[in-house]
């Protein structure tokens, strides 16, 4: 009886320890997002091992950008403007080739300030455009900016004050209306 006790009390000590012993080591965090390889400086993405829906190689890669918000921080960079950077860099990732990405973006509404020129924004704002910096090197990848010559008129921009990587349209809505006759989808978010 008492060698069944000693038998007990050892399997009531050393069951906890092969328990935790036993338990699967925690899943490792995935690695941080990178920035480049299109667009080095911005938008940083993830790579994406195996995805189990396939990405299109060979195919032409056409999606246009609905840009209308803003940061209510005048020194922040546009996270909207940025997004284009991370479609273009997570697909350079992918091993898209870059001439097969074409990207456009619509921008009005109070996102408009983020399209200065920046003595435009220097003068309403008190200090250098945040975003000239991301806008160039969306301007080097090929990428499409439009302001909506509508959201300009009403905030007082002339054609003068936009960035020089920026034209404008006559409005963001036919910029989109000219964008989607050239095959380039509308991102859904």
């Amino acid at each position: 009886m008492r060698s069944h006790l000693f038998v007990l009390t050892l399997l009531a000590t050393l069951a906890p320890a092969a328990l935790v012993a036993q338990a699967p080591a925690p899943p490792a965090p995935p690695a941080p997002p990178t920035k480049g390889p299109i667009v080095p400086d911005f938008g940083p993405a993830y790579a994406v091992p195996n995805p189990g829906l396939a990405t299109p190689m060979l195919q032409e890669l056409k999606l246009r950008f609905d840009v209308s918000e803003t940061s209510a921080d005048e020194k922040t960079l546009s996270a909207r403007l940025e997004t284009a950077a991370r479609f273009l860099n997570m697909h350079g990732k992918a091993g898209i080739s870059p001439d097969r990405l074409k990207v456009a973006i619509v921008v009005h509404s109070a996102a408009s300030k983020d399209v200065l020129s920046n003595a435009a924004y220097k003068k309403r704002y008190g200090m250098d455009n945040p975003n000239l910096p991301l806008l160039e090197a969306l301007k080097r990848a090929g990428v499409r900016i439009y302001l909506c010559g509508q959201s300009a008129g009403s905030r007082g921009i002339s054609a003068d004050e936009m960035a020089p990587q920026v034209q404008m349209a006559l409005s963001a809505m036919t910029a989109h209306l000219v964008l989607n006759a050239e095959g380039y989808v509308l991102n859904p978010f």
